[in-house]
């Protein structure tokens, strides 16, 4: 039989939908990207936010019509599953089976089961975990994450570190849904990494919901200097970036890895969230105003070139005009490589959504877009600076018209941060190479360059 497969929200779901691709390949099934050719149709969902919950839901029925046509049977797993799991079997009928992600060790014995038999047990006597209680979710086994089919492409993949989140920011369900944090083994990611290495892939992505909790549960303190040592040491890999690193695990032994090994990216992804001393309270960071803006300063210090990002929440509940104006005049200051923003969503569970003083979708908008278009010309001042400069990029496409190669540099993350277009003048193929350019140009958020 032919599997299609959508995998939605962040890179942590995307490995999951790796491992479940690769179950069904082992099982001798046929993986099918057209989902009007598919008999078997499997959704990962994300269950994050509001709007990540629409796409999930808009996405089961979209597949749900799949139905009608080849289509047999239809398997959603992920976040919005363990979030809502007896809601969404009597809301969502099309659906042939659920799969929480506690159900994990159980995942193919549940879908054998349903496509052997063509049939699905539903326990009547299974409850709701409520969303204050937290246990750790099963982690893929070893087998499993070295049997994953990477779907990034040649270049690159990405390497989980750990599963879940004990932080508790008052916002953020991550927890209830997937659990404490909960580290991989040195010595398991290691492996899989020369695995990766031995297939071709040049670039290892770390990750994890914070990477630089990674060994405080089973080695007594933080190992993420330590791993990325050790992964740099494998010849094949050439670039290694790790992202979402909370900024109070940033240590001094981390900067100075980061620093010191060329192979490691000078890029720091610090999910800092506000910068009022008041909201960070409210939201249960561990880490204050004073604290980043030192940080900020340190990293800059430390090493030259550094690319800083960072993510931002507007409109949580009591931000005042006050609290939004400082946001306003840090970003200012601070001129982020790259930044996010998210407007605050209510999510049920979380202490967040209990808060007084939520604000309205309309305030939320416009803070959202002031703090953007600040960021859009800061964004533009720092593109235009690269003017001139001589970079080693990695050639991962060509434009529709050919006119251009497509690009990427050691301080942009794949599909999160901008692109370099360089002008084709080879008749050559140049794709998975790497090339010396210089920057002619700058539009929007990317850059133009020419191959020296």
């Amino acid at each position: 039989m032919k599997v299609g497969f959508v995998s939605l929200g962040c890179s942590k779901n995307l490995i999951d939908t790796e491992i479940v691709i690769g179950q069904f390949k082992k099982n001798k099934y046929e993986i099918e990207n057209n989902p009007e050719k598919a008999e078997i149709i499997v959704i990962n969902t994300c269950g994050f936010i509001t709007s990540a919950k629409e796409e999930a839901i808009n996405t089961i029925l979209e597949m749900a019509e799949y139905k009608k046509k080849k289509c047999k049977y239809l398997i959603v797993i992920g976040c919005l599953v363990q979030r809502y799991y007896e809601e969404l079997i009597e809301e969502l009928p099309e659906v042939d089976l659920f799969i929480k992600i506690d159900e994990y060790d159980n995942l193919w014995r549940k879908i054998n089961k349903l496509i052997k038999e063509d049939a699905i047990e539903i326990s009547t006597t299974h409850t709701s975990k409520k969303i204050t209680e937290m246990k750790p979710l099963p982690m893929p086994t070893q087998k499993e994450f070295l049997q994953r089919i990477i779907t990034t492409g040649e270049n690159y993949a990405y390497l989980k570190i750990g599963e879940g989140c004990s932080n508790r920011c008052t916002y953020c369900a991550i927890p209830y849904i997937r659990g404490p944090f909960v580290s991989r083994p040195q010595e398991e990611i290691i492996e899989e990494a020369k695995l990766l290495a031995k297939k071709g892939i040049k670039e290892l992505i770390i990750i994890a919901q914070d990477t630089t909790k990674y060994g405080a549960d089973i080695y007594g303190e933080s190992k993420l200097a330590e791993l990325l040592q050790k992964i740099s040491q494998i010849p094949e890999i050439k670039w290694i970036r790790f992202l979402y690193t909370y900024p109070e695990g940033i240590t001094e032994e981390l900067i100075q890895t980061v620093k010191n090994n060329e192979k490691i990216c000078k890029y720091f992804d610090i999910p800092i969230q506000h910068i009022s001393n008041t909201v960070l309270k409210r939201m249960n960071r561990r880490t204050s105003k004073e604290q980043i803006e030192k940080l900020i300063e340190k990293l800059r210090t430390e090493i030259s070139n550094v690319t800083l990002r960072t993510s931002l929440i507007v409109g949580f509940p009591g931000e005042t005009i006050q609290d939004f104006e400082e946001l306003q005049k840090f970003v200012e200051k601070a001129k982020f490589d790259k930044l996010g923003v998210f407007m605050y969503s209510k999510e049920e569970g979380t202490p967040a959504a209990k808060l007084l003083g939520q604000i309205h979708t309309n305030t939320k908008k416009s803070r959202y877009n002031k703090i953007m278009k600040i960021q859009q010309k800061i964004s533009n001042q720092n593109l235009q600076r690269k003017i001139g400069q001589e970079i080693q990029v990695l050639i991962e496409n060509v434009s529709f018209d050919k006119k251009f190669l497509i690009g990427r540099t050691k301080q942009d993350v794949p599909d999160i941060d901008g692109i370099i277009y360089i002008k084709n003048e080879t008749t050559k193929s140049m794709i998975n190479k790497y090339v010396k350019v210089k920057i002619i140009d700058v539009r929007d958020y990317d850059l133009i360059g020419e191959i020296i």
